[in-house]
């Protein structure tokens, strides 16, 4: 497969907020989406899975599957499965997932509760 048939066929596969983009308002994805700009409002993926870009900016709350973030987020972040909150991630606000895995400098300003 070539390359561009290769990112076509990723395109069909996961949704894309790009760093160009600003949304304001509610998201609501039936595909597991990324978001690499910026979003204002609430984000809403279901039973998919959410990645919040190293930089993107997204005021909103979260509710997804798993939610990986990477980026700066101010909002509450809920996890059916789990939130995976990289290096450079933080978040300023309350997260509620049954997992919670947090690296060496990523920051939470906020509460966790992780578990059953």
């Amino acid at each position: 497969m070539n390359e561009l048939n290769s990112q076509s066929l990723e395109r069909r596969m996961v949704a894309w907020i790009g760093k160009a983009v600003r949304v304001e308002g509610k998201v609501v994805s039936n595909e597991d989406l990324t978001i690499d700009g910026q979003v204002d409002g609430s984000i809403e993926v279901g039973d998919h899975d959410l990645t919040i870009g190293s930089d993107a900016a997204v005021k909103a709350d979260l509710l997804g599957k798993t939610i990986t973030i990477s980026g700066t987020v101010v909002g509450n972040v809920r996890a059916v499965d789990k939130v995976d909150l990289r290096a450079s991630g933080s978040v300023q606000g309350d997260i509620v997932a049954p997992k919670f895995a947090m690296a060496d400098g990523a920051s939470v300003t906020g509460k966790v509760k992780a578990g059953s």
